[in-house]
């Protein structure tokens, strides 16, 4: 069974909504690898602070299953199938990896391209998986971060337990 990573993140009352998808995940995919949580600025707009975090789990379930999973919680989370791109988010699911898998299919490139572009996605993944080799660019995501401009590119840990 592959492993999966999944970013999520929340810029509306993103605690709870953080915690109403982790228990979504729970329910499909237990047990689940969580990362700390994250608060970081908003990124391609002016808006409030999202909090960000990455789940791995394993599944027998395509990348394409997966991807309709996620899509699911974040409509049960509030988010609308037409929400703008670059727009406050009640919930944003966002599969990184599906194991070794390379995919162009429209709707589900992977590796996620902005992994390693994207502080909050690459930082959490590397709590979790610093060992684990990125399909393309055959580096471990640890080694990723290690590169990483990381001062540019504020992260607050940030606990989302109730």
């Amino acid at each position: 069974m592959p492993d999966v990573f999944v970013a999520a993140g929340s810029n509306i009352d993103p605690q709870r909504q953080l915690r109403a998808a982790l228990d979504a995940l729970r329910q499909l995919h237990a047990p689940l690898q969580v990362s700390p949580a994250y608060r970081n600025r908003a990124v391609g707009f002016s808006g409030d602070d999202f909090i960000n975090l990455v789940v791995g789990f394993a599944t027998a379930q395509s990348a394409a299953q997966v991807r309709e999973q996620l899509q699911a919680i974040e409509v049960s989370c509030g988010r609308a199938s037409n929400a703008p791109r670059w727009a406050p988010r009640s919930m944003d699911l966002d599969i990184l990896l599906y194991g070794p898998l390379v995919s162009q299919e429209p709707g589900l490139i992977l590796p996620r391209p902005d992994l390693v572009r994207r502080a909050y996605m690459l930082r959490p993944l590397a709590d979790i998986a610093s060992e684990l080799v990125h399909p393309t660019l055959g580096r471990t995501i640890g080694e990723l971060w290690q590169d990483f401009a990381q001062d540019s590119h504020e992260l607050v840990p940030i606990s989302i337990d109730a």
